[in-house]
């Protein structure tokens, strides 16, 4: 895997992380049933939004999957790479349904600075109920300037 699709799957991650906090947790199914790729090392620390009112800590759970902690909550994540797309599968571990949020992130090339996106529910419905539509629609919409929510910006702390 080249540098910048690994930087890129951070990113994705990260995001995920971000989305957690604003109640995007709302699909049933994860986008893929198992990892895509291990832990990032460079996702690995404490990160502060760029305004500094969110923290988050992403730790190591096992070789695939991250714990998060984000404004007082637990998440459960790991990438779920459609293609070239980095995605990551993020799951609420705090709720009784504990569903989750889809997010694509982006590592500056420096490690310093993490971008976070999630999927917006009106491109893929909430309702969808298995992860092939779910691979299926992300596919399908790739181009589509309308995929994410707006950005989140994280900076990793020293």
């Amino acid at each position: 895997m080249s540098a910048s699709l690994a930087r890129l799957a951070a990113v994705g991650v990260a995001i995920c992380l971000c989305t957690l906090g604003f109640n995007a947790c709302q699909y049933d199914v994860p986008i893929t049933s198992s990892p895509t790729r291990n832990v990032q090392e460079q996702l690995l620390g404490n990160w502060t939004s760029a305004d500094g009112q969110e923290k988050l800590k992403l730790r190591r759970f096992d070789d695939s999957t991250y714990i998060v902690y984000y404004d007082g909550d637990l998440f459960r994540a790991y990438h779920s790479d459609i293609g070239d797309m980095a995605f990551a599968s993020v799951q609420d571990l705090n709720s009784r349904d504990r569903k989750y949020a889809y997010v694509i992130w982006k590592l500056s090339d420096d490690g310093k600075s993490l971008r976070l996106r999630n999927v917006n529910d009106k491109v893929v419905p909430k309702a969808t109920k298995d992860s092939a539509t779910i691979v299926a629609l992300l596919a399908k919409n790739a181009s589509n300037p309308d995929l994410f929510s707006e950005e989140i910006e994280f900076r990793k702390e020293k």
